[in-house]
């Protein structure tokens, strides 16, 4: 038999064991994610995550790297070979914002019994193929729709999407500029 309290698949006193100690080690919170890329053929390149540093230290618990591979669909001249790049920002939002809202929600004690979501973003390609500086060479907005199981009342859940909302790291990097260093190596 084992004592771990979980809520929603997530460790409770793991979670505020994390908690307690980066509050006495401020350190710990400070993370680096790396992602390293090869162009294939075409639109069609791969992406390789596999190590990171964070908690103090570099960390090569993963035995296997994740593959991400990355194209454009016919009618954008690519092969199909996986989901584009504005694609994979939708997955890295919905991910980051649904491991939030059940994150928080089982650090409340709130039992979420289903959670999904639909996201959809409009791009104009006039930005990206440079046929007009008026028009974002990204999303222009992205709307994103969660559905909830839960015996909660609708204000608690509602409370707890606009905190995943305050508190994902990546609709932090959608919504708010973000300093990125491009430099060529030769």
């Amino acid at each position: 038999m084992s004592d771990t309290k979980t809520m929603n698949g997530v460790d409770i006193d793991q979670l505020f064991g994390t908690i307690e100690a980066i509050k006495h080690k401020a350190e710990i919170a400070r993370f680096k994610f790396r992602a390293s890329n090869k162009w294939v053929s075409g639109g069609h390149n791969c992406s390789t995550i596999k190590d990171f540093y964070g908690a103090c230290e570099e960390n090569t618990s993963r035995t296997s790297p994740f593959v991400l591979d990355a194209d454009e669909p016919p009618v954008l001249l690519g092969e199909d070979h996986g989901a584009n790049p504005v694609e994979f920002v939708l997955h890295a939002l919905a991910a980051c914002l649904t491991t939030s809202f059940i994150y928080h929600a089982a650090a409340q004690g709130v039992k979420i019994e289903e959670l999904e979501s639909q996201l959809e973003g409009d791009l104009d390609l006039h930005g990206f193929l440079g046929l007009s500086d008026n028009v974002r060479n990204g999303y222009e907005n992205i709307r994103v729709t969660f559905k909830v199981k839960s015996d909660e009342p609708e204000e608690k859940l509602q409370e707890l999407c606009e905190l995943a909302q305050r508190r994902s790291p990546v609709f932090d990097v959608v919504t708010n500029s973000v300093p990125v260093s491009v430099k060529l190596e030769s």
